[in-house]
């Protein structure tokens, strides 16, 4: 695959809302254990109003999609997810601005900027059991695969496996940001709602990009 299309971004968007409808009680228990028990009912709730909204801009730049998205999400999820989240896509947006196509070199730039503007947000580094923990390395394969001459679809293979096992080494840690880091010692061993959120997301990239 040389390039990632307009329709292949709308696609994704679409699979992210439904992936997130389908394990809305899923992510949920996860948060019930360290968090507030909300994770999953607000980001189904926020990737419902996006579907809403998707089909008055699924004509316009990849841009000006990603950063409808980001206003959406932060206008419509609560807690820590909405502002995160949406700056995730707003900074995406704004590194896609006006492309109607990514090529691979691209899709690094817009997701490079989507993760360095949730962690200028979050402030979180790795291992604060956060989403950064399964960001953080699906960017660094990503770039890596890219650079070692794979397409689109190889590198975010890459990336997705890389976020899945960031996702799962979040069990073992102590939680040092957000709600869960007030449960010291007793955030070990829960796997982190956030990481495992992200991964959902990417992971659906990743299947857009395969249909």
């Amino acid at each position: 695959m040389t390039v990632v299309t307009r329709e292949q971004i709308v696609h994704w968007l679409e699979l992210t809302v439904t992936v997130l409808n389908e394990n809305k009680d899923y992510l949920t228990q996860l948060d019930s254990a360290i968090g507030d028990a909300d994770h999953g009912t607000n980001m189904d709730r926020g990737f419902r109003k996006v579907a809403e909204k998707l089909p008055t801009v699924a004509d316009k730049d990849i841009g000006n999609i990603l950063k409808m998205v980001g206003m959406t999400l932060i206008s419509s999820v609560g807690g820590a997810s909405g502002p995160l989240y949406g700056t995730f896509f707003q900074r995406g947006g704004m590194a896609a601005d006006a492309r109607e196509e990514l090529s691979a070199d691209e899709l690094v730039t817009v997701l490079q900027g989507a993760v360095d503007g949730v962690q200028a947000r979050g402030r979180a580094q790795p291992g604060d059991k956060t989403m950064m923990d399964a960001l953080l390395p699906a960017m660094a394969a990503l770039r890596a695969g890219v650079t070692a001459g794979k397409d689109s679809l190889g590198a975010m293979e890459d990336a997705v496996a890389a976020a899945e096992q960031g996702m799962k080494d979040t069990i073992p840690l102590q939680a040092r940001k957000g709600r869960a880091s007030y449960l010291g010692e007793r955030s070990i061993g829960h796997q982190d709602p956030g990481a495992t959120s992200s991964y959902l997301i990417l992971n659906a990239l990743l299947t857009a990009l395969k249909e």
